[in-house]
């Protein structure tokens, strides 16, 4: 059930709109199902011979504004408070009778009308479609005293969340004033008008969030919201210092021919120039440790996000360690991997990962304040994918894209367990649904390189299947899906442990180093991270079909250098001593 108020200054505008037919005719049957004294006049039902449903209304008008007028000066300028409040989709319909009792308790919980004060505001509860109504009050009570609407909308919410409970509805998650503010019902319609898939406000809050993603300044920050294409306005103090900044779509006007400006603030609470500079004081990471004899024959978005994965799954480890301010903060770092990887995935992932990354965007915010935690790394990785373009959805560029989201679905994960284990149902949700669509994106980006892998391990000669899964029983002997002779589930892993081999490293101490990088419980498909993670590590080429790098000299540690960002390299692996060449088959234990 969910509750939505605002005010405004004109009762009889606001009550010709409930009682009319709507903006797309969606209004049926409009009437009262409850008012402050259960007699108010009821354009909708009043059918008297006498009965003008215009004069009724104008009645029931001048009824809700007396006390308004009594008041005279004292009343407030917005005088009217407005609340529709919905059931979910799936809950039953509601009788009049009922709807008039939760009205009741919604303006009793809010301060509008408390039960047993006689001086409370009137109201009027409208009803002009099965699954809402509408409450219509105005703000000046019996003794001339304007309520106290303190938190309104979080006591409306509140009572919501128990009605729900007892009398069985869907159970909607509690909010925490954290959430970016919704488009209005005017916004909606006009983007309907329009042709626009979605209002304004939307799309700007998502174009100023891919703008951010991995912005070094803010001077870069606007240059990127003006090659999106989007109209900006900064505002300046007398000293010349940026104080805020509005955007605007073009094209999108008033009714007066001006631009439609919304200002950053406006478009989500962490958006505002001010909470902008923190983040970008974070900077993003110019060097970066790395190891020698890393592949510099992949394109920029497959270094990128093969890079981008090894940062995230660091990220993951740290969301599962006990620290409200480094995972509040880290979370914001995911957002701004996450909006990266949306502008610049190939086409077939794009719907989906953008569908991620906005529903992410809840999962970032919460009271929990988010310490100068070091985030230049995730911050880094956004900006390496951003810069590098674009990656094609074949080859390589396929490949790497589905090595990382592999990742980001278990990073996605960790963030619903973080806030599970605060108590932040929302961002919670917001987590898990961004998990589903990075599986689905994931699906849909690794289909070819597995079926590839998958046939590569099924045309192995069968001595060297059976190495292999021995080696699997062995390391995973706990694991639901356990490798045997007619098993095909593990081919990819399989086909992956013959690459790694040829490539001069021990599979098994490898894939217990797969194991080891992070938990495995909230895969949907162990074989398939640990796939990933294998190729990563050993710096085998994601999309299968390219060719393998043999190592040219055995390596025992990491050996660091300094590079640029848009040169790093995965982490060092564990080689056999005389690795230069590959065994013919592995001791195993």
């Amino acid at each position: 059930m969910v509750p939505d108020i605002g005010r405004g200054s004109g009762t009889h505008g606001l009550l010709v709109y409930l009682y009319g037919p709507g903006r797309r005719e969606e209004h049926t049957d409009a009437h009262l199902v409850g008012s402050w004294d259960g007699f108010a006049p009821d354009p909708g039902r009043d059918t008297g011979l006498d009965s003008d449903p215009k004069v009724t209304l104008a009645r029931l008008t001048a009824a809700l504004d007396l006390r308004v007028k009594q008041a005279g000066d004292r009343a407030p300028a917005k005088h009217v408070w407005h609340c529709s409040v919905r059931t979910a989709p799936g809950d039953r319909r509601f009788s009049d009778e009922e709807w008039n009792a939760i009205a009741q308790r919604i303006v009793h919980a809010t301060g509008i009308a408390p039960d047993g004060d006689p001086d409370g505001c009137r109201w009027i509860a409208v009803r002009h479609a099965e699954d809402h109504i509408h409450i219509v009050a105005t703000l000046v009570r019996g003794d001339l005293r304007n309520p106290r609407l303190n938190y309104d909308f979080n006591k409306a919410q509140a009572e919501c969340r128990r009605i729900e409970k007892e009398m069985g509805l869907r159970r909607l998650n509690a909010g925490d004033g954290t959430a970016a503010k919704n488009p209005s019902s005017a916004e909606k319609f006009k983007a309907e008008r329009t042709g626009r898939l979605e209002a304004s406000r939307e799309t700007l809050r998502e174009a100023v969030r891919q703008a951010l993603a991995g912005a070094d300044e803010e001077k870069e920050f606007f240059t990127r919201l003006r090659e999106a294409g989007l109209r900006v306005k900064v505002r300046h103090a007398p000293s010349g210092d940026a104080l805020g900044y509005n955007v605007a779509l073009p094209g999108d006007r008033n009714r007066h021919g001006d631009p439609v400006w919304y200002p950053g603030s406006k478009l989500a609470p962490d958006l505002s120039l001010p909470k902008i500079r923190l983040r970008l004081a974070d900077g993003t990471e110019r060097t970066k440790p790395s190891v020698g004899g890393g592949r510099t024959d992949w394109s920029p978005p497959a270094l990128e996000r093969r890079s981008a994965t090894g940062i995230a799954e660091r990220t993951a480890v740290l969301l599962d360690r006990d620290d409200d301010g480094q995972g509040a903060a880290q979370l914001v770092g995911v957002g701004e991997l996450l909006d990266a990887v949306a502008q610049t995935s190939p086409a077939a992932t794009r719907a989906e990962l953008g569908a991620a990354a906005r529903a992410f965007e809840r999962a970032t915010r919460s009271h929990v304040r988010a310490e100068r935690a070091d985030t230049r790394a995730l911050r880094s990785a956004a900006r390496g994918i951003v810069q590098a373009g674009g990656a094609l959805g074949r080859g390589e560029d396929g490949g790497t894209t589905a090595m990382l989201l592999s990742t980001l679905v278990l990073v996605t994960l960790a963030a619903a367990r973080w806030h599970s284990a605060r108590g932040h149902a929302q961002q919670a949700h917001a987590s898990r649904q961004a998990a589903e669509h990075l599986r689905t994106a994931y699906r849909q980006a690794a289909a070819t390189p597995m079926r590839v892998l998958r046939d590569q391990g099924r045309a192995l000669p069968e001595a060297d299947r059976r190495t292999h899964e021995t080696t699997i029983r062995a390391v995973l002997p706990e694991q639901e899906l356990r490798a045997d002779s007619t098993s095909t589930k593990t081919d990819a892993l399989i086909a992956t442990l013959a690459q790694v081999e040829r490539a001069g490293h021990d599979p098994e101490t490898l894939l217990q180093q797969a194991i080891d990088m992070r938990e495995l419980d909230t895969a949907a498909d162990v074989n398939d991270v640990l796939v990933w993670r294998l190729r990563r590590i050993a710096q085998l080429p994601a999309h299968p079909g390219e060719a393998p790098r043999r190592l040219a000299r055995p390596q025992t540690a990491t050996n660091t250098v300094t590079t640029r960002v848009s040169e790093r390299n995965a982490p060092t692996v564990a080689v056999r001593p005389g690795a230069s060449e590959p065994r013919s088959r592995p001791t195993r234990r």
